[in-house]
């Protein structure tokens, strides 16, 4: 099972193309409105390092190294030349799908530095976790963005100002405005929602796993992590207040440390898209796990697949709407 950030989506619109053609009873397609267009002339931005990036107008043909940051160029129209990894994003991120042209450029981790250059981009957008080798080596040759990419003291401000910041870069701040005005509404529908049901300050755990030998680890979502900052958005309460990291606002586990929870009424949501299903499979006979009452009594519940947890607004929308069908069943 994909580990690294256990750990991006609506499809782009695509280019009008005007077709002057004889005896035609079809209506030409509508230009895009002035809130549609992307804008034009010099940009500047100053990204996650404090760094100014200057560009003579919007980026346009941009690579995209992290699976958040990918889901945000689709959302805002526009369509990455080159993504890390794009098979796997395929797997996990279903609310911005790429185009079938899209260029694989390496891995999140290892992105292959001649590719990306080979295919020309005005911009690259990666996150400040990849660290400084590769944008050492890649600012030799094209700009690159540097998102936070996750802050668990604040992630969903820190997911706002990300999607800014390549809005920005990339002449869309009419779209930004747009995903988040969407984003803020559905947030303030489920938390309207959740409390009619009398569901509000229910409480909820969020975890993905995997399996190395007969060892089952399992890693949770705490306070910060950005889902779990969207259930409590809703007005619900995250039952795991173990350790977790400043960044992801992740902690790890074993089925051992789930007696933790075994007090607690709660439901238990998990993500297994890469068909690797730890908690159905891995755990079926474990007699600890048996014993936690979110299984007795059915309240184990698998995320459809490909709902990003480190995603975007459109990722953000697909799990709001999950948590909402189950705390108002």
């Amino acid at each position: 099972m994909l580990r690294t950030r256990l750990t991006l989506l609506a499809a782009a619109a695509a280019s009008a193309l005007l077709i002057a053609g004889c005896g035609t009873t079809e209506e030409p397609a509508a230009a895009p409105s002035p809130s549609d267009a992307a804008s034009t002339g010099p940009v500047t931005v100053t990204d996650s390092r404090g760094k100014t990036i200057t560009l003579k107008s919007p980026a346009t043909k941009v690579v995209g190294l992290e699976w958040g940051e990918v889901e945000m160029l689709v959302g805002l129209g526009v369509m990455p030349v080159g993504v890390a990894d794009p098979k796997g994003y395929a797997t996990w991120v279903t609310a911005a799908p790429l185009d079938a042209g899209v260029k694989d450029v390496g891995t999140r981790g290892e992105p292959s530095v001649d590719s990306i250059v080979a295919l020309q981009p005005d911009l690259v957008v990666m996150e400040a976790e990849r660290g400084s080798a590769v944008v050492t080596q890649l600012e030799k040759y094209v700009p690159v963005l540097v998102t936070k990419g996750s802050d668990a003291s604040d992630n969903i401000g820190r997911m706002r100002a990300d999607l800014k910041m390549i809005a920005t870069a990339t002449g869309r701040t009419a779209q930004a405005d747009k995903l988040l005005a969407d984003f803020d509404a559905a947030l303030a529908d489920g938390k309207k929602k959740i409390a009619d049901a009398g569901a509000a300050g229910k409480q909820f755990a969020i975890a993905d796993g995997w399996k190395e030998g007969s060892t089952v680890s399992i890693r949770m979502f705490g306070q910060g992590a950005f889902v779990s900052q969207l259930g409590i958005q809703l007005g619900l309460k995250n039952a795991w207040t173990g350790k977790t990291d400043e960044m992801w606002g992740l902690g790890q586990t074993d089925v051992e440390g789930m007696n933790v929870l075994k007090s607690q009424d709660l439901h238990f949501f998990y993500n297994a898209s890469d068909g690797n299903d730890v908690f159905a499979d891995g755990l079926a006979g474990n007699a600890i796990w048996r014993s936690l009452p979110f299984v007795q009594q059915n309240k184990l519940h698998k995320m459809p697949n490909g709902i990003w947890t480190f995603g975007g607004t459109l990722s953000a929308k697909q799990y709001i709407d999950e948590l909402v069908k189950v705390y108002t069943a």
